[in-house]
């Protein structure tokens, strides 16, 4: 008569299973594959165009864009969209979306940048531009000096200038 040990009737049919995956996590996996769905529905189509994605979970997306929100039909078509990225390699997509919006909080801040360098000039004047132009001796001085005067006569004038933006997008084309 062989003797058996506690915990060899303990053991469960999958504990020797290397490759078992528990219902919770899957159930978590699917989750996740909804979350990153939901954040691709919040890209433009030129946004999602640099993400590498197959065409039916393009169409997916798109058809959930149409859909209004908080509606079971909504609701279903995002539980589509995880099945589909399900089978889609997510490490990519994860990377190519965080590439996506990093590049337009990039963008954002150096708008930002911009504007401060914009309203530094408009504050400071001859001795701001000449301190600008002795960081960047490629820019046109007396384009700068125009610029910051039309825009201080205009904004004495009216809170906002055409000329303030005019100096605006020639530094942000000059100086990016």
């Amino acid at each position: 008569m062989k003797i058996v040990d506690d915990s060899e009737k303990m053991k469960q049919p999958y504990d020797d299973d290397e490759n078992y995956v528990s219902k919770s996590a899957l159930k978590r996996e699917s989750t996740a594959a909804q979350e990153l769905g939901k954040q691709l529905l919040g890209l433009s189509k030129g946004q999602l165009e640099r993400i590498p994605l197959d065409e039916n979970l393009l169409d997916a997306l798109a058809l959930a864009k149409r859909i209004k929100d908080n509606t079971d039909s909504y609701r279903r078509q995002i539980q589509y969209i995880g099945r589909l990225m399900r089978d889609a390699d997510l490490d990519a997509i994860k990377a190519a979306l965080d590439k996506v919006l990093n590049r337009a909080n990039l963008v954002t801040a150096q708008a930002q940048i911009t504007e401060k360098l914009r309203d530094k000039l408009l504050a400071e004047g001859d001795e701001a531009i000449q301190q600008l132009l002795d960081e960047q001796p490629h820019l046109d001085r007396q384009k700068l000096r125009q610029l910051v005067r039309q825009a201080k006569k205009e904004l004495e004038k009216a809170p906002e200038s055409k000329s303030a933006r005019d100096l605006f997008q020639y530094l942000r084309q000059e100086i990016e």
